[in-house]
C-alpha cells in the first residue's frame, strides 16, 4: 500500500518523529520490522525471543531518537542497536545449548536457497532432494564459522548490507570486514568441498 511517506528518507522520517509525527515512526517500523526480525532470528534462533528483541530495538529507537544526529545512516544506527541487543542476549545465554544446525537457508522474506538459483533440467524431485541436503549442509557449515566471520557473512548474504555499513555497525574498518568475509567464504568452500558433485549435477541438468 502506497502512502505519502513512502518516498521520504529514513533520516527525514526520524526527524519528523522527533518533532512528534507518530506516522513517521509507523513508516520506519513498516520498513524495518521484518528485516530486523530476520537479522535477530539468525542470531538468537528462537522466534518468540526474536520478536521480543525486535520490540526492544524499536523501544530504544523511541527512547533514544534524540541521540541520532545524522552522522550515520538510520539503518546503520538501527542495526547497531539490534546487534548490541543480540550480543547481550548471547552473553546471558552462554551456558545454554542452542539448536543451530536445522536453520533454513531461506530467510523470512522467502528468498530462494542458493541451489534453487541454479538452472537445471534435473527432475524436480531429484533437485528437491539435492537442494534439501545442500541446504542443511550449508546451514551447518555457517554455524561452524567463528562468530565474527559468521556475523559478517549473514549481514552481507542475508541482510544484503554493504561492506561500509557493516563496518560501521561492527565498529571495525571496512578492510577488516572484507577480510572476515573472505575467510568465511574460504571456510565454507572447504567445508562444502565434498558436495561439489551435487552442485555440478544441478548445473549440468
Amino acid at each position: 500500500m502506497t502512502t505519502a511517506l513512502d518516498g521520504v528518507s529514513d533520516e527525514d522520517l526520524l526527524r519528523r518523529f522527533q518533532k512528534g509525527d507518530a506516522r513517521a515512526f509507523e513508516a520506519l517500523l513498516a520498513r524495518y520490522e521484518r528485516p530486523i526480525y530476520n537479522f535477530i532470528l539468525r542470531s538468537v534462533r528462537e522466534k518468540d525471543r526474536a520478536a521480543d528483541l525486535v520490540q526492544d530495538v524499536f523501544l530504544r529507537v523511541v527512547q533514544r531518537s534524540d541521540q541520532f544526529k545524522g552522522n550515520a545512516k538510520f539503518s546503520t544506527w538501527l542495526y547497531t542497536i539490534a546487534r548490541n541487543l543480540c550480543i547481550d542476549h548471547s552473553r546471558k545465554m552462554v551456558f545454554r545449548r542452542h539448536k543451530s544446525l536445522d536453520a533454513p537457508l531461506r530467510d523470512e522474506e522467502g528468498s530462494a536457497a542458493m541451489v534453487d538459483r541454479v538452472p537445471s533440467k534435473t527432475p524436480r524431485a531429484d533437485r528437491d532432494t539435492i537442494a534439501k541436503r545442500l541446504q542443511g549442509e550449508i546451514a551447518a557449515a555457517v554455524e561452524t564459522l567463528p562468530e565474527e566471520q559468521k556475523e559478517v557473512f549473514l549481514m552481507r548474504q542475508v541482510q544484503h548490507l554493504p561492506f561500509k555499513e557493516i563496518a560501521a555497525i561492527v565498529g571495525v574498518s571496512e578492510n577488516t570486514i572484507k577480510s572476515r568475509m573472505r575467510y568465511a567464504l574460504q571456510r565454507l568452500q572447504e567445508a562444502l568441498e565434498e558436495y561439489r558433485d551435487y552442485a555440478e549435477e544441478l548445473s549440468r541438468g
